[in-house]
């Protein structure tokens, strides 16, 4: 297949783009990088990772197709899921949850055991805004822990969750300060960049930018990421288009019930339209989540 896109930078929110920038033993040095500049100071520093098998994960069919994730570990046995989302899913925080869960459960031993747990780090980078997140219009990086209410003090310190909603990143390249910074910057503008910008000559962003370069790959390569990049575009464009026609359809008909039946219209539009992309009736029920008997 030839190369058909103009793009210099590969899209890391495609699944080739997010694998090639962090999912590979010898890059494991970025996915360092990238979490270091992350998370909380009480964190620590990582200075090593291995990478864990998925299998265990249950990914249901929408779940590969809207989420890429891995697993790892750290020198010091603490766990961390790591999520580019490319797309809102209903009860997303329910599944930020749910597959935290998995890493807690498998540190379970046999025989006598006093329920000692490393900590867990659910580490979620969305290509969306938080719907119910109004009030902190401005805040990229959410850190998510349990809480006691009462006293407004952490309650369990194990289980961490961040999230990055990189559409409310919006400085520029001459406002970049930190490598958090720098590391938002790249993941939301990497495919619109044409030349390496003077604020990321560090050594781990040149390895970025050498890693994404699309006109160095093999035939091979380009062609695996034009297939994950008409993926990343069918799906966005098909469950945008949907969901903003679900909701001009709710707000036309202003009561609980007409936009129950316009949640369930935006639903089978979206299985519809995956259908027209190629997708098999069962896939596309699943992912959009109707029966396939509904249409």
């Amino acid at each position: 297949m030839p190369q058909t896109t103009t793009d210099r930078y590969i899209n890391p929110f495609t699944d080739f783009g997010f694998k090639k920038l962090f999912g590979s033993e010898m890059n494991k040095d970025l996915l360092i990088a990238f979490l270091n500049a992350l998370l909380p100071q009480t964190a620590g520093t990582i200075t090593d990772l291995t990478f864990l098998p998925n299998e265990n994960m249950g990914r249901s069919a929408f779940d590969r197709r809207a989420i890429f994730d891995l697993s790892c570990k750290n020198e010091r046995g603490e766990y961390f899921i790591v999520e580019m989302q490319r797309a809102k899913q209903d009860y997303f925080k329910d599944r930020s949850v749910f597959y935290a869960s998995f890493p807690l459960q498998q540190q379970a031993q046999k025989g006598e055991w006093n329920y000692h747990l490393q900590p867990v780090y659910m580490v979620g980078i969305l290509d969306f805004k938080f719907d119910d997140d109004k009030q902190s219009k401005d805040v990229v990086h959410h850190e998510v822990k349990l809480v006691n209410c009462s006293t407004g003090k952490v309650f369990y310190e194990k289980l961490t969750f961040i999230y990055l909603e990189l559409p409310k990143f919006t400085k520029t390249v001459d406002e970049l300060e930190s490598d958090f910074d720098k590391w938002c910057y790249l993941l939301r503008n990497l495919p619109n960049l044409t030349n390496r910008p003077a604020r990321l000559q560090e050594k781990v962003f040149l390895k970025v930018f050498e890693l994404a370069e699309i006109a160095k790959y093999t035939p091979e390569e380009a062609s695996e990421y034009e297939r994950s990049l008409k993926v990343f575009r069918d799906l966005k464009n098909v469950i945008d288009c949907a969901y903003g026609e679900g909701k001009a359809e709710g707000l036309a008909e202003g009561v609980e019930i007409g936009m129950g039946k316009a949640a369930q219209q935006t639903k089978l539009e979206i299985a519809r339209k995956l259908m027209a992309k190629g997708m098999s009736a069962e896939e596309a029920a699943e992912i959009a989540g109707v029966a396939v008997d509904d249409f």
